[in-house]
Formats: C-alpha cells, sequence, structure tokens
C-alpha cells in the first residue's frame, strides 16, 4: 500500500487523506498515482512512475486519480498497467475504496467540497508542519490553466469544519500551519456571509491558539484585500512571507494570459505588503515563454523579479495543455523558453542571496524540518547543528549566509 502524489501541496495534501482511505479499507496490496495536470511534464512523469511501479510490483493493483485522471479519465484507463481511475471528488471518499469499479463523476457540477478523513495518515503526521486545506476548485479561466477542469467550481470548506480539525492536529504537537486550496483568495465567496480569507484566518487563529505560525499557500493579487493586509500587520503568528501568484510582468502577457492584475497592481500588491509587514519576505510563480512572448515582454517579466525584490521564485517554461486557449497560441521554441526560465531562476536565486544576506545576524525562530535544516519566519533555509525533533520551533541567531549564498546557518 503506498500512494504517490504529484504536483501542489493540496495534491499531497490529498494524498494522505487517501492513505488513510486506504488503511481503513485494509488495501495493502494497492499502489495509488495521484498525479497533475499542471504541465505536459507533470503527466509524463505519472505515466513513467505508473509502469514503474507495476514493473516492481507485478502482483499490484494501480489506482490512477487526481487532476490529470479527472480530465482524460479514458487516456489512463487504457493504459495496461492501470487498474482503475478515480475522479478527484471520488478520491477523497472513503466508500471509493471500498470497491472495484472506476469512477469519475463530473467535477465541474460539483457544488460542495469533499471532507478529509477525520484521522489524517501516518505520513502527516510526520510532516514538520500541517496542511489545512480551506478550498477547493476555481471560478477563473488563465488562458493556459487546465485545472479548473480538474478542480471544478471554488467551494469552501466551512469555517467550522477547519476549526476542528485545526484543534485535532494542534493536540498531535502541530505548530505551524498552511493553509491550502486551489485558489485560496477566493475562501468563502460561497458561504453564508461570504467571509473573506482574512477574515476567516482570523477568526481561525482566534479559536484555535495552539496554531503557533500561520502561512497561506499561493495568493492571487487581485484577491490581497485590506482584510488579508490588516491581518499581516496586527497579527504576529502569520508569518512574514507571501508567496504571490504573478505568472508573468508584461501587460500585453497578462492580459493574453487573462490574468485578473497589471504589472502595476503587481507591484502595488507588493508595497502593500511590506507597508503592512516590513520584515516580510516574497515570493512568486512565473512562466516562461507564454506564446508571443517577445523579447521585451520577457524581460520586463525578469525586471519584475528585481523590481518587488522576490526572494523566492518558482520559474515554468510554458507548458501547452490541450484544450486551453493558449494550446491555440502561436508558440515560441522550446529551446526559447527552456533558456528564458533559466534566466529567471538566475535572478531568482540573486534575489534570494539578497534577502538571506539581509537575515544576517539576526535572532530568528526557525522550524525544524528534518535533521540539520529548517525554516525561519520567512521561509529561509537554515542550517542547524545539534539534535532537534522535527516539527519543534527553536529560538535562535542566524550566521552569514553559506554555500554560495543559498543558506544561513544558526548560531
Amino acid at each position: 500500500m503506498s500512494v504517490l502524489s504529484f504536483g501542489c501541496r493540496l495534491n499531497i495534501q490529498e494524498g494522505e487523506a487517501i492513505r488513510a482511505h486506504l488503511a481503513a479499507a485494509g488495501l495493502q496490496d494497492t499502489l495509488v498515482v495521484n498525479t497533475c495536470a499542471v504541465t505536459s511534464e507533470a503527466e509524463k512523469q505519472a505515466r513513467q512512475a505508473i509502469r514503474r511501479l507495476k514493473r516492481e510490483n507485478p502482483q499490484a493493483k494501480i489506482v490512477v486519480t487526481g487532476c490529470a485522471a479527472q480530465i482524460s479519465p479514458d487516456s489512463y484507463a487504457a493504459m495496461p498497467e492501470v487498474h482503475r481511475v478515480l475522479g478527484n471528488a471520488e478520491k477523497l471518499r472513503a466508500d471509493s475504496w471500498m470497491h472495484q469499479a472506476s469512477a469519475v463523476g463530473d467535477i465541474m457540477a460539483a457544488r460542495q467540497p469533499e471532507t478529509l478523513p477525520e484521522e489524517p495518515g501516518q505520513d502527516f503526521k510526520q510532516r514538520p508542519r500541517a496542511y489545512l486545506e480551506i478550498q477547493q476548485g476555481c471560478d477563473h479561466r488563465c488562458t493556459f490553466c487546465i485545472i479548473p477542469y480538474g478542480r471544478g467550481p471554488s467551494r469552501s470548506q466551512a469555517l467550522g469544519a477547519v476549526v476542528e480539525r485545526a484543534r485535532k492536529l494542534t493536540d498531535q504537537g502541530f505548530r505551524e500551519f498552511v493553509l491550502t486550496g486551489v485558489d485560496i483568495v477566493s475562501y468563502g465567496g460561497d458561504l453564508p456571509g461570504r467571509p473573506s480569507l482574512g477574515q476567516a484566518a482570523r477568526r481561525l487563529l482566534n479559536l484555535v491558539p495552539g496554531i503557533e505560525r500561520l502561512r497561506f499557500s499561493s495568493l492571487d493579487p487581485a484577491g490581497i484585500d485590506d482584510d488579508l493586509l490588516r491581518l499581516y500587520a496586527e497579527e504576529p503568528r502569520v508569518m512574514p512571507h507571501a508567496h504571490l501568484s504573478l505568472q508573468a510582468g508584461d501587460d500585453l502577457i497578462l492580459k493574453r494570459m487573462k490574468r485578473r492584475h497589471s504589472r502595476d497592481q503587481a507591484l502595488r500588491v507588493a508595497d502593500s505588503l511590506r507597508a503592512a509587514r516590513p520584515d516580510i519576505a516574497l515570493g512568486a510563480d512565473m512562466i516562461a515563454g507564454f506564446p508571443t512572448e517577445d523579447d521585451a515582454a520577457f524581460q520586463r517579466g525578469a525586471d519584475l523579479v528585481d523590481e518587488i525584490g522576490l526572494a523566492y521564485l518558482h520559474v515554468f517554461p510554458f507548458s501547452a495543455r490541450q484544450g486551453t486557449p493558449a494550446a491555440r497560441m502561436p508558440q515560441l521554441p522550446m529551446d526559447l523558453r527552456r533558456a528564458r526560465a533559466a534566466e529567471m531562476r538566475r535572478r531568482g536565486e540573486a534575489g534570494l542571496r539578497r534577502h538571506l544576506a539581509q537575515r544576517s545576524g539576526k535572532a530568528a525562530s526557525i522550524l525544524v524540518e528534518q535533521p540539520g535544516l529548517g525554516r525561519d519566519e520567512t521561509y529561509a533555509p537554515v542550517k542547524l547543528t545539534g539534535i532537534h525533533d522535527k516539527g519543534s520551533v527553536i529560538a535562535t541567531q542566524v550566521l552569514a549566509a553559506r554555500d554560495g549564498g543559498l543558506w544561513l546557518e544558526a548560531a
């Protein structure tokens, strides 16, 4: 029995829920591949994993689920290695694991979020921080993105359910939490009273004092409102770190992506976050080589990394997803996309070095992720000496950056 999850933190968390369902159903001979569809490379890796798992475990039953399986169930069902296919909603239902048939429903018809098992799997308990799924799906239609067709419309978890799960996880010893979902800034739009993400997070912290550190997964700049900015300014348990879904830094490319923010708005959001929390570290997702991106458009995107002062950068060469409008646009050569991604990553490494230089010599509160490694409040990686329990939080002082400037060392 095992679960191999690809892609985002949400998928990884749901993989732990699947593991709990497998254990409850007693499916010791079942291997699950929880796929991602964000890029063609992610799907390629999943198919390779399916074939490898079957070679290594010829008697095992392989179940494929996740976003790629939801979008293209027939293509996975046709693989001789695959026993059955489950959709993204079905994978989180206990009864799906009690049967042997494939089940992939219409995710676009979903109106309620699926609930997670009461008791998280053992692997979840061994992680240094807890992930709280507060939202599923997305109502936007960025031209490059296939994920709404794998995740369905935006659905928010009721705050009471989030609070109850957080209390159980604090009782199990978790001290740092990450609120996660597909589009978490849309949280609450489908709930009574329409509570915003900032309002919900403030209420969560008030009701669960055992949460010592709180982070957010990727934030759409268009959805960062005054409630969230006030929370960053007023609540010390919210860590000074935000990861933005920017994707590009040129207005024409942003418009062709059908993003909801402009370049200037991205800069204003970054300024607002820094005004609210002067010590904040910012990260972002960026796509390099989007269709029609010329040299000047790419340069504006790369310059945005420096202008905002991004410390953490996730860069993806554009990957055309069949069925999206961007796949029908004039494509750039793959070599050019990869070269531009590499250049942008170099900008990101320089930004990380600058951030770590600013952290050098300062007091820090560090969450221990594994032996010898932790993350400070700003998510900066810190090398640790001595023996510390995973998931514990230690107060120390960080020294100058080491190993090419991409790590801090603790005193």
